[in-house]
């Protein structure tokens, strides 16, 4: 008897630890993050579906709009749960790594898979791809030395701009609009290979703030260690 008391002891030891992580997970922000992680290869297979050559141009045009409504749908949860997280005191751990890696997933698969249906040139896409992965390198390494990389205007200029870009990519085919006091024949196509062109100049000089950030905090970091030695 005292050894089944034992045994259970350390395993409702390891369930009282896990408990927090329980919460995080089933909470609604991080259910949220958990949830635009799933839109990922669903998105994926609706712009496979969106190749008109392979399935036809009505199913086509059909996969394509869905696609984009649901990577829109999914753009709004990242801006979604981080306020919700803020306003409900639900800020956690696996929130702050999740959030922004699931952000950067949903990009990084749509914008490969553009490539792969020849709509975005394959040299913007390494270059955005590589400044991605520079940033969080970059973050990875400030949050170690307990720095802090704020997002800049540029920053949210180039979120704004790469969100609505792939948008319109992703829509892909021309489409008749009525905008109300007129209509006029859209091509989302150019649309979106102009604003995705245009996130990547902002992305450039976002990464160059992000470089003399941590480059300033990193000679503070240092000052401050010789004066204490």
């Amino acid at each position: 008897m005292a050894a089944t008391a034992q045994e259970t002891s350390p395993r409702k030891s390891r369930q009282t630890r896990r408990s927090p992580l329980r919460e995080e997970l089933l909470n609604l922000p991080n259910g949220l993050t958990m949830a635009r992680v799933a839109c990922i290869p669903v998105v994926f297979v609706l712009m496979d579906l969106s190749d008109p050559l392979a399935h036809g141009v009505w199913e086509a045009r059909w996969a394509a709009f869905y696609a984009a409504l649901l990577f829109f749908g999914a753009s709004v949860t990242d801006f979604l749960d981080g306020w919700l997280a803020r306003k409900l005191g639900l800020v956690s751990m696996f929130g702050r790594f999740m959030d922004p890696l699931a952000d950067k997933l949903l990009v990084m698969v749509t914008l490969l898979q553009l490539v792969r249906l020849d709509r975005a040139p394959a040299w913007l896409v390494a270059l955005l791809l590589s400044r991605e992965i520079g940033i969080t390198g970059l973050r990875a390494i400030a949050m170690e030395e307990g720095m802090h990389l704020p997002s800049d205007r540029f920053g949210k200029w180039k979120t704004a701009l790469q969100l609505t870009g792939l948008g319109g990519l992703l829509i892909h085919f021309p489409i008749d609009t009525d905008f109300g006091l007129f209509a006029a024949t859209i091509d989302y196509h150019r649309v979106g290979l102009a604003l995705l062109l245009g996130s990547m100049v902002f992305s450039l000089l976002s990464a160059g703030g992000y470089m003399l950030t941590f480059i300033r905090g990193a000679f503070g970091i240092q000052r401050a260690r010789d004066d204490q030695g």
